[in-house]
C-alpha cells in the first residue's frame, strides 16, 4: 500500500511547530492547551445541564463576563473558583493529576 509520505502524526506536527517536549515553547503550548481544554470542560458540562453562563454564575457567585473568559481561555482560573464551579455550579468533583 501506498502511503502520502506528507501525512505526518501529530507528536511530529508539534515538535515542528513546537518543538520537542523538552524546551520552554513546547511546555508554554501544552500549558495553554490545557487551561484550552479546561474552558471546554466546563463549557460542554453547563451546556449539557442546560445552564446559561449566567446561571452558572449566579450558582457559583461570580459574574457572567468570568465563566465566559475561563469558557473562551481568556483568563486564569484559580484553583479554588474552578472546584467551586465544578462542585457547586456543575454538581461535580474535580480529579487531579500528577505526571512527572
Amino acid at each position: 500500500m501506498k502511503t502520502d509520505k506528507r501525512i505526518t502524526s501529530f507528536d511530529d506536527h508539534l515538535e515542528e511547530q513546537y518543538e520537542k517536549k523538552e524546551t520552554l515553547t513546547r511546555q508554554k503550548f501544552e500549558e495553554e492547551f490545557e487551561t484550552f481544554r479546561i474552558g471546554v470542560l466546563i463549557q460542554e458540562a453547563r451546556k449539557k445541564q442546560n445552564l446559561t453562563q449566567q446561571e452558572l454564575a449566579e450558582k457559583v457567585g461570580t459574574t457572567k463576563s468570568y465563566i465566559s473568559r475561563i469558557e473562551n481561555n481568556a483568563s486564569d482560573i484559580r484553583l479554588s473558583t474552578l472546584m467551586r464551579i465544578i462542585r457547586e455550579g456543575l454538581g461535580g468533583h474535580l480529579k487531579l493529576s500528577l505526571d512527572i
